[in-house]
């Protein structure tokens, strides 16, 4: 057992902090799949804490953060050719690397949507073999021809090889089977893409990708057994593609209107932004070896990316923490705390909507109902603060300690 006391609880719900908190945690044993719980929770006065447990003291206590956008594939350069040429062995030493500057991050969650490597680091971290936090991965994400997942710059028959970014599929039919692979392979969630996007070579975020009938049909299939469906979707009317035909989060966003807004509102999706990889192609991409034709995309959706959120934030989308980041010195995995700033700082969310869009909304977007709330039964995987995210949000970047089921972890790795 170990007693967590603390002086701020933020719990990641939507009620108030408790003060002169405490978490208990039972350790983890085989039959609770390996990882630790949390048994109690509550007032210190009302938690009594076991004779033999270990005792850790916190001024601040929430639970571990959620990135419930990014890319596992090692890479380190804004190349788009490197990203298909480099080899996926030397992908996954380098995300091996990624996995632990995220958990020293306090990130304890992360949900991969494109990548080839997802399915192996998943597996090594619930092995045991490397630290990381939760990993939830799409694996390789779904893209038509000339979609967004498609490597414009390669022959087709390479695009569409197993070296591709993305698998290539046109028609209900194809469509159907592709996600039926995924699910074969075993993967958390399904990656669609519903339009162009900003480092696509010959398409545009304002395209509409895949028909309806096409995206009904992955819609289907991961339904079936249970997996939640996101779809690459920056323009209006592929974000409508996507929401009517059930999708479960939208990605991007860049350009939402009132429609968009009431679809989100009939379907329940999640809206999961990704500002930062924006703000840092706009503001730093063009001194590190970004394709001109993506800076340009870049610059010209950035104002309308932040009304978009804005608007969703107005209207109660739920919004959920994710930052596009892939690993390369302009988008490195252990600064993703950057979106949860930049959500507060242009948006204008309040510091602990901020804090519940990283846990509890990021949460909604895997399919695990254990993490994300500091509650009996969930999930030990926490983080300490050396100081108050509710005052100042860039707060959680002070971390003091990481537990990931229940167990501290090693943060010598930022």
């Amino acid at each position: 057992m170990r007693v967590i006391d603390t002086g701020l609880l933020i719990t990641g719900r939507d009620d108030p902090p408790l003060f002169d908190a405490r978490v208990v945690v039972e350790e983890a044993t085989e039959s609770d799949d390996g990882t630790g719980r949390i048994v109690a929770v509550g007032p210190q006065e009302d938690v009594e804490a076991p004779a033999d447990a270990a005792h850790d003291a916190h001024g601040v206590l929430l639970p571990g953060l959620i990135d419930a956008h990014l890319h596992l594939q090692g890479a380190r350069s804004m190349d788009p050719m490197q990203w298909v040429t480099e080899s996926s062995e030397l992908g996954t030493a380098r995300a091996t690397a990624d996995l632990r500057r995220i958990l020293a991050a306090g990130f304890t969650a992360v949900r991969d949507v494109g990548s080839t490597t997802g399915l192996g680091l998943r597996g090594a971290v619930e092995q045991g073999e490397i630290p990381g936090p939760r990993v939830f991965t799409s694996e390789r994400s779904i893209s038509q021809t000339a979609g967004h997942g498609d490597a414009h710059y390669l022959p087709y028959e390479w695009a569409d090889g197993e070296h591709g970014i993305g698998t290539l599929a046109d028609g209900p039919d194809e469509c159907r089977k592709e996600a039926r692979k995924r699910i074969r392979k075993g993967v958390d969630v399904l990656k669609i893409m519903t339009t162009g996007g900003v480092l696509s070579e010959k398409d545009a975020p304002d395209q509409s990708q895949f028909t309806d009938a096409e995206v009904a049909a992955m819609v289907e299939e991961a339904h079936r057994v249970g997996i939640p469906v996101a779809s690459h979707a920056q323009g209006a009317p592929g974000i409508k593609t996507a929401l009517r035909n059930g999708v479960d989060t939208i990605e991007h966003g860049f350009y939402v209107d009132q429609e968009c807004i009431d679809l989100f509102h009939e379907t329940g999706a999640v809206f999961v932004p990704t500002l930062a990889i924006m703000h840092r192609l706009v503001t730093e991409g063009d001194e590190h070896g970004v394709p001109e034709y993506g800076l340009a995309k870049a610059r010209e959706a950035r104002q309308a990316h932040f009304e978009s959120v804005e608007q969703a934030y107005e209207a109660d989308v739920p919004i959920a923490t994710g930052t596009d980041f892939i690993g390369p010195d302009l988008i490195p995995h252990g600064e993703n705390a950057l979106e949860l700033e930049l959500l507060a700082e242009e948006v204008g969310m309040d510091e602990h909507d901020v804090l519940q869009s990283a846990t509890r909304v990021a949460a909604r977007t895997v399919p695990d109902d254990d993490l994300g709330t500091v509650e009996e039964g969930n999930y030990a995987d926490l983080v300490a603060l050396g100081s108050d995210p509710l005052s100042d949000v860039s707060a959680v970047r002070d971390v003091e300690t990481v537990y990931r089921g229940g167990e501290p972890v090693a943060l010598d790795a930022r």
